[in-house]
């Protein structure tokens, strides 16, 4: 009798059992090296070598896994969204923003040895927006040779504006394959939204720890304290992104919740829709308005139902009404903040105005803008003499055009709408399934 040899390919990573491997002399003599090792650390370190080794064995942990699952790093990736930038405040020195970084190529790594003895399928990330990705991170990388940049570091501090959505849009096509990955993606989401809004809270009523205080004191508390209140700005890098992504996490939870049956799920999602906006309300930022004005806009118009746009429209005016032609709750701070977005002699929006006619004449033969990085006060750090360093950009749109001139905000812009109006063509016209097209 012959046998057919079998064509099952071991996976690399499950060639043996790790108590197979210890019953082998030389397991059990590195593994009683190991543990001299690690107590002579601890004798040593104390605590802090304790620490290290745990962090250390946690990390190892998180490799097996990740190898293992390798779409375990986009989920990563989502909570270091949240958690990196702020995470600055409390470790300096430090370029925390190489986390990001370093769990992306980790996962293409993790990626290619999850299928060691397969071909990759990349079908799913050949679409027209990897491209677009791909030409927005290319004129990314032009900018490094922009005769009017002047520091490479400021580049590289700014170099996630191209290659986050370079790395991350063909890796979300590729892993996010079926409605139970993006279930894990909106409850990593909410959870972390609810965890800002809680934080952010802890900050108004118990005020700040003494790192964000360090943080507040080296200028920023000139936007962050006016008239005496504190603009929340959580564990995220500012106020203004902290309210625009509550804004829009609001906006994401509100509608995922109408489209759970199970009612749990629709509860929690509830209770994001609310904590988000009152995160968005406390921070202070007026133009995360505009986020759920447009977003549940949109939102309504393409439901297609006649009712639900008359009853939305309705609301958003009532909403209008009640900032605009109201002094209901001028009381309140942050009510009385919102209500600024809505007059246009306010005197911040004025200031705002004045800074990019400043602007204008500048950028107006720099089609190409003044450098990745270069823009802002925050190009302080890199360029504290330069023009461009000087004058708040305030804005995201703004920031592109100053930093990629006006090409590059054309482009930025055209990719946008591109994706806004195909996306919309989809939903409306061709996605059939009712809980994905919500």
């Amino acid at each position: 009798m012959t046998f057919q040899q079998s064509t099952y390919q071991q996976h690399p990573f499950e060639d043996q059992t790790a108590s197979a491997w210890l019953i082998k002399p030389a397991g059990l003599v590195a593994l009683t090296v190991f543990f001299a090792l690690v107590g002579w650390i601890v004798a040593k370190a104390g605590i802090i070598g304790a620490g290290a080794i745990m962090g250390f064995g946690l990390m190892m942990v998180y490799a097996v896994f990740i190898f293992r699952f390798p779409a375990l790093g986009l989920y990563t990736a989502v909570l270091l969204g949240f958690l990196l930038i702020g995470l600055g405040r409390y470790v300096k020195g430090v370029q925390v923003g190489l986390g990001m970084d370093a769990i992306l190529v980790l996962t293409f790594l993790a990626l290619f040895f999850n299928r060691f003895h397969q071909k990759i399928d990349w079908a799913p990330a050949k679409k027209d927006i990897t491209l677009l990705a791909a030409i927005w991170f290319g004129y990314s990388l032009l900018e490094v040779v922009n005769p009017e940049a002047r520091s490479f570091e400021a580049w590289f501090s700014g170099r996630g504006i191209g290659l986050y959505m370079f790395l991350i849009v063909p890796m979300t096509l590729l892993f996010i394959n079926s409605n139970r990955k993006l279930d894990i993606i909106l409850y990593i989401w909410g959870i972390c939204s609810l965890l800002a809004t809680i934080k952010a809270i802890m900050q108004v009523k118990w005020g700040v720890d003494p790192w964000e205080q360090g943080w507040l004191n080296e200028g920023n508390y000139k936007t962050h304290v006016l008239f005496g209140k504190l603009r929340a700005f959580s564990f995220l890098s500012d106020a203004g992104q902290f309210g625009a992504n509550q804004a829009y996490s609001g906006v994401m939870a509100a509608i995922v919740a109408g489209s759970f049956r199970n009612k749990m799920i629709r509860f929690f999602f509830i209770i994001v829709a609310i904590s988000a906006f009152y995160g968005m309300i406390i921070s202070g930022t007026r133009g995360a308005l505009s986020i759920p004005f447009t977003g549940f806009g949109l939102y309504f118009v393409i439901k297609k139902n006649k009712l639900i746009l008359a009853t939305g429209a309705l609301l958003l005016v009532l909403i209008v009404v009640f900032f605009k032609f109201t002094s209901i709750g001028q009381g309140n701070a942050e009510i009385r903040r919102m209500r600024t977005a809505f007059d246009p002699n306010d005197a911040s929006l004025q200031v705002r105005l004045a800074n990019q006619n400043k602007l204008k004449s500048y950028m107006a033969s720099r089609p190409f803008g003044g450098g990745i990085g270069h823009g802002g006060v925050k190009a302080q750090r890199f360029l504290p003499n330069a023009y461009l360093s000087q004058i708040p950009t305030d804005s995201w749109y703004v920031l592109i055009w100053v930093e990629q001139g006006i090409v590059g905000l054309l482009l930025h812009l055209a990719i946008l709408f591109y994706v806004l109006i195909k996306a919309v063509y989809l939903i409306m016209f061709r996605i059939k399934d009712g809980v994905l097209k919500a």
